[in-house]
């Protein structure tokens, strides 16, 4: 029979490995995956060393070189304003990243706090946080993080509250559900039974058992909040200048196309290349860790 204490590891997690012995059956298993999980790692690292690797200021203007196609001096070329388009990029890389990285833990965190407290506690408290989960779902993320800018004004903090609050009701919703099945399980009831306190055995047992499912929605958000954030930026609504930003450089890009399409390509290939590998890491991840597509 099982007990309260027999809980080792969470629900559809692969048992304990060493870190090497991980990463190469996650290789083997999942190469797409993998291969998104070293873009991220890659931007990450760009974001980290930006002052270190960036060839030139990313706010330094030359009005006499500006709209210069790729050349060994630059080699992606230079803006409207003649800066690197190749440093501002990597700056921008810091902002997406900074951005991405903390709306996504913030907001899938306490997302995912709210699905697992209000399904095991259920009632009158479950009722109220699920009825203010449905008002945030009836907008699109990107539409409910553009009001909010409207509201709060451009900063970087703020992009990072108004995602957090566009994703919290998709993490609140699949965490939630990872909580209504843990807490009809034996080792809870038994719990319950040696006089565990709620906030115990939502903390000790329910939390750990829902990590998988945090992981997985957390992971799949991540490409989402990077492109949100680009989407804001582009529409003016993002950080704001003179901080670099791709979403800006996709922006400010449009009245030049025709005189250097490479102010569009480039920024536009680094948010691809971000949501691409985030959403390659995630899909990679649920496949390993749910457990019901390991059934099919």
């Amino acid at each position: 029979m099982a007990t309260a204490e027999a809980v080792s590891q969470p629900a559809g997690v692969p048992s304990q490995k060493g870190l090497g012995a991980t990463l190469l059956s996650f290789v083997r298993e999942k190469p797409l995956g993998a291969a998104g999980g070293i873009i991220l790692v890659f931007m990450v690292l760009v974001a980290l060393v930006g002052p270190l690797v960036a060839p030139a200021d990313p706010l330094t203007t030359n009005v006499m070189g500006r709209l210069a196609p790729p050349s060994s001096q630059h080699l992606l070329g230079t803006d409207e304003l003649g800066r690197d388009l190749l440093s501002r990029l990597i700056y921008g890389a810091r902002v997406s990243m900074l951005v991405g990285v903390l709306a996504t833990v913030l907001g899938s965190g306490i997302g995912a706090l709210l699905g697992i407290v209000s399904g095991y506690l259920g009632g009158r408290v479950d009722m109220v946080v699920q009825r203010f989960m449905d008002v945030l779902m009836a907008f699109p993320p990107l539409v409910l993080a553009l009001a909010l800018m409207a509201v709060m004004g451009p900063s970087v903090p703020n992009v990072i509250v108004a995602i957090s609050v566009a994703f919290l009701p998709r993490a609140n919703r699949v965490v939630r559900a990872a909580a209504l099945a843990v807490k009809e399980l034996q080792y809870i009831e038994a719990a319950r039974a040696v006089g565990a306190t709620r906030a115990r055995i939502i903390f000790v047992h329910v939390v750990p058992n829902c990590l998988a499912s945090y992981l997985i929605i957390a992971s799949v958000l991540l490409g989402a909040s990077i492109l949100v954030e680009a989407s804001l930026s582009f529409l003016g609504l993002g950080v704001p200048p003179p901080h670099p930003s791709w979403g800006r450089s996709l922006s400010e890009s449009m009245q030049y196309f025709r005189q250097g399409a490479w102010l569009a390509i480039f920024p536009g290939i680094a948010i691809s290349l971000a949501v691409f590998g985030a959403n390659l890491f995630g899909d990679a991840l649920r496949d390993m860790w749910d457990p019901r597509l390991k059934r099919l």
